[in-house]
């Protein structure tokens, strides 16, 4: 197939591409900055002045929605909350408009999303049917972005919202700076080791996104989550087991706070999350308890669990 992803270049996006070529696809990549194509990758300017994409693509069987500000990088002022808005916003506007511009549509429109949309609780679990929205910056931004995105499906092509949880890589995301404590001996529990982390492997996001593209009867949200939720206390030590070091400096929500300030949110507070969908339609985790996905990760980057 010609898979057409914007923001292919990020964390997530050279994952899914990777796993794309080994299957076979031709891709072609939206990008900011003129990049000379490679084999199999043909990259295409956009977002930028002049610039029409739909001249260039003429035709996609599949396109992959990655593209925003990392919610991860820097600290949350508000002109950074605003980055991460606007970006998702004008993006997916953009992609949009080009999908309509093709005179050949896609027939699936895949967009990147988050569990953000669910609020955080200590008690619920949260499936695809849970029609609860956060009420806060996340659980907004990911709303409007699922609302923007839907507006695709009017010209008959299947939508699917990909709410991805705590994506563990070693290239980007949270789990380096999790680690990062445990590495100096000075890893503990997060503020009050109560909170649930609905993590993943970034492995398996990939593969779940290749299931959907595959997968015509997967329509609508999509929990991109391991079965296995852990509460930040256990995750924390789960990460000093693997590592074989300790877990017992507490870090206090006041000066998680203090520190990462409105993005503390992201450690302190959590959701329960299931991925029904993949479930109920036969997918298999290759990673399914946190214990496989950090021995997979963190040897690979340190050459053995113990390093």
């Amino acid at each position: 197939m010609k898979i057409l992803i914007a923001g292919g270049s990020g964390f997530i996006g050279r994952i899914v591409t990777g796993l794309l070529l080994e299957e076979g696809h031709d891709i072609v990549i939206l990008t900011r900055k003129k990049k000379p194509s490679e084999r199999n990758i043909k990259y295409i300017q956009w977002l930028e002045t002049d610039t029409s994409p739909e001249n260039e693509i003429k035709r996609a069987d599949v396109v992959i929605n990655l593209a925003g500000v990392s919610i991860n990088a820097g600290r949350w002022t508000t002109k950074h909350q605003k980055q991460i808005y606007e970006s998702r916003m004008i993006a997916t506007e953009e992609l949009i408009r080009i999908v309509a511009a093709l005179p050949e549509k896609p027939s699936v429109f895949i967009n990147a999303s988050a569990i953000g949309i669910y609020p955080p609780s200590l008690q619920g679990v949260y499936t695809e049917k849970s029609l609860e929205v956060a009420d806060d910056f996340l659980g907004r931004t990911v709303n409007d972005w699922e609302q923007k995105a839907a507006t695709v499906s009017t010209y008959g092509i299947r939508t699917v919202f990909m709410r991805f949880g705590v994506v563990l890589g070693n290239e980007g995301g949270a789990l380096p700076l999790m680690v990062l404590p445990y590495k100096v001996f000075m890893g503990g529990r997060m503020g009050s080791g109560k909170q649930w982390v609905s993590w993943v492997h970034v492995k398996d996001v990939a593969r779940a996104l290749l299931f959907a593209i595959t997968n015509d009867h997967l329509n609508g949200p999509v929990n991109i989550t391991a079965p296995n939720p852990k509460r930040m206390e256990e995750f924390g030590r789960t990460i000093g087991s693997v590592l074989h070091r300790p877990h017992w400096l507490p870090v206090p929500s006041l000066m998680m706070k203090l520190v990462l300030g409105k993005k503390s949110t992201l450690v302190l507070e959590g959701q329960f999350v299931v991925p029904e969908v993949l479930k109920e339609t036969g997918f298999e985790f290759e990673f399914p308890t946190l214990e496989s996905a950090l021995k997979d990760l963190l040897a690979k980057k340190g050459g053995s669990p113990g390093s």
